[in-house]
């Protein structure tokens, strides 16, 4: 098995050690396994996104005052069916939208909302 040495804020380290605690796991090596394996899962969904894909797109983000939000929204507005935004606490904002469309076209939202560093929570439902 190899060895990794990562460096982790304090915020990392406190939802690392949540991890481990949340599902009882034998310490902070299994909570990066367990991590791993739930990023590569979505990853997996992500590329069955073939032909029509329909669903609900989830995402948390930082106050709206940052317009990157409405950059991708242009650049995708044919995915885009029903979009609902809420406004949350710590100045924070929810976005829910009903997404139908492209696979591949779904799924370059996706990576491109991920590199943008942006969001703190994004989750596709797919119907």
């Amino acid at each position: 098995m190899g060895i990794v040495s990562v460096s982790l804020d304090e915020e990392h380290l406190e939802a690392l050690d949540r991890i481990t605690e949340s599902l009882n796991l034998k310490g902070r090596s299994d909570a990066v396994r367990f991590s791993i394996k739930s990023a590569l899962a979505e990853i997996r969904e992500m590329d069955d996104f073939e032909g029509l894909v329909e669903g609900v797109m989830i995402m948390v983000h930082e106050h709206h005052s940052n317009s990157w939000v409405g950059l991708i929204q242009q650049k995708y507005e044919e995915l885009i069916k029903t979009q609902m935004h809420s406004h949350l606490q710590n100045r924070k904002c929810l976005e829910l939208m009903i997404i139908s469309g492209d696979g591949k076209r779904i799924r370059d939202m996706m990576h491109e909302i991920h590199s943008v560093g942006q969001a703190t929570y994004l989750k596709f439902v797919r119907s």
